[in-house]
């Protein structure tokens, strides 16, 4: 059952780290031109010439792509900092990332300097590469299996919320511009400060005490107080038999990961979720919208107002996914939610080139721009992260945190960087290339990728075992692995279970 105390570590870690990474997504998009035009001022106040249009947008796209960029550092970070400092010591040391990157953005109008947004961005995204990763894996660890789908899907919750306040706060009318701006990039620095204070008084990761720690007292208590009940024996012998796999193979690295067979289907498994995540065109329908509106009519004043609903669309899905995960099943909503995505797709690139010939083909195109988003929203953004958790033991979780997060920045970047040329080239064509890639996303998940609901950690590394034709084999004490070679010998090796 759902305790208050789990409800509010949730609440907490999500709040003081997800929702900034949202809230830093698009925080920057209302405010654009008054932050170009700050650019351009100083400029002119140190060189009395006005700035070259040319380096104006280097500058700019700078701005932006350098947080999906430092994203990238972020999760590299990821290993060594969960391993040695915990997953609550980690939220709680990258606090400072978020405060030092808020005071600097909040103070960089009266220092008259644009270089410190830049470099601002590039912390946040290190925050957010960190946050982006940790806080699933520590909500992961912490939940029983029956809510590990549920409170999975968190902190994507909190990152649309974060999104949908950084528009509603970039509004013209409140902090979008001239003057809000740099308030408006400042605020993000409070959430982090809420977390320092209240997270210190809650457990760290059991998982995370008796596993790598080995104290399986404080794991016993943690368990206990994050349960509401005194009877753990259960959860804590799951965790011994990792615990048991783990003392004889030690922790996995990325190199080890990458080329350990037993885990090979959970990797790529990872891998293609990630990008499909990030490939099939998010960031470029969220750009798109403002002008899908104001070809079907809607007045350019009152465009943010609708981005806003957008926004609003996007918390509500993601909030309805927090509720039918476990009782659908992540497979269900891997194959809906992209599903989805590739259909609005392929009817968006239909309506965006006959709108202009037939009257009603705008509103179409409105149409498959909130499927898109509601598709995305019950699948493809929240689950992959949560999958990341399931089909891992402790030893590989981390290693498999950095990869999945490192591929989800990385294509981030990389779609943030080519959309414009692809846009200049293609047009409303570019949206069939996203179409392709939601549908090969679909076509992987649905021949390779296990459902997980209400599963331990164990069941579910069973079944990938036999994907990856290893065979386990238990013993009280050991784990058993028959690599079997088609129509050869079967060789048989001892290994930990934690690798398989």
């Amino acid at each position: 059952k759902m305790t208050l105390l789990l409800a509010l570590v949730s609440l907490i870690s999500a709040f003081g780290s997800s929702f900034q990474y949202g809230y830093n997504v698009s925080v920057i998009n209302s405010p654009a031109p008054y932050m170009q035009d700050f650019y351009n001022q100083t400029y002119f106040h140190r060189n009395g010439v006005p700035m070259d249009s040319g380096f104006q947008t280097l500058l700019w796209s700078l701005t932006v792509s350098m947080y999906p960029l430092g994203g990238f550092f972020g999760s590299l970070m990821v290993w060594p900092l969960v391993n040695n400092c915990g997953r609550k010591g980690t939220l709680l040391i990258n606090n400072i990332f978020s405060i030092a990157a808020a005071i600097l953005m909040g103070t960089s109008e009266l220092a008259k300097t644009f270089e410190v947004i830049i470099l601002s961005r590039v912390i946040m995204g290190i925050y957010a590469g960190l946050a982006s990763n940790v806080v699933p894996m520590f909500l992961g660890e912490m939940s029983p299996k029956n809510l590990r789908g549920a409170i999975g899907v968190v902190p994507q919750l909190f990152i649309t919320l974060g999104i949908l306040v950084a528009q509603i706060l970039g509004l013209n009318s409140i902090l979008g511009n001239a003057e809000g701006w740099p308030v408006l990039l400042g605020l993000t620095g409070i959430p982090s400060l809420i977390q320092l204070l209240i997270l210190p008084f809650f457990p760290e990761s059991p998982r995370y005490l008796l596993i790598q720690k080995g104290n399986e007292e404080q794991a016993r208590q943690a368990l206990q107080k994050l349960r509401g009940w005194d009877d753990v024996d259960d959860e804590i012998e799951e965790m011994r038999k990792e615990d048991r796999s783990e003392k004889e193979e030690g922790h996995f690295s990325v190199f080890s990961l990458c080329t350990f067979r037993g885990l090979r289907w959970q990797l790529i498994s990872i891998i293609v979720m990630m990008m499909g995540q990030q490939l099939s065109g998010v960031n470029a329908v969220f750009y798109y919208a403002d002008r899908i509106f104001q070809s079907a009519g809607v007045d350019s004043n009152n465009v943010q107002y609708v981005t806003v609903s957008i926004g609003a669309i996007n918390v509500v899905m993601t909030l309805l996914a927090v509720f039918i995960v476990e009782s659908l099943g992540r497979r269900i909503l891997l194959l809906a939610g992209f599903g989805l995505c590739c259909v609005s797709c392929a009817v968006l690139t239909l309506a965006l080139n006959l709108q202009a010939t037939v009257s009603w083909m705008s509103y179409l195109s409105i149409v498959c721009v909130i499927v898109y988003i509601i598709g995305h929203a019950i699948g493809a953004s929240p689950i992959p992260f949560v999958m990341i958790t399931e089909m891992f033991l402790q030893s590989s979780r981390p290693a498999a945190f950095m990869v999945g997060g490192s591929v989800h920045w990385l294509c981030n970047f990389t779609v943030g960087l080519v959309f414009l040329y692809m846009e200049a080239g293609l047009g409303p064509y570019s949206f069939l290339i996203f179409c392709a890639i939601c549908l090969a996303t679909i076509v992987y998940i649905f021949f390779i990728v296990p459902e997980t609901k209400n599963k331990t950690f164990m069941e579910i590394n069973r079944i990938m075992a036999k994907r990856n034709k290893v065979e386990i084999q238990e013993d009280e004490e050991k784990l058993e692995d028959f690599h079997t070679v088609p129509g050869g010998q079967a060789e048989k090796k001892e290994i930990a279970s934690s690798e398989l």
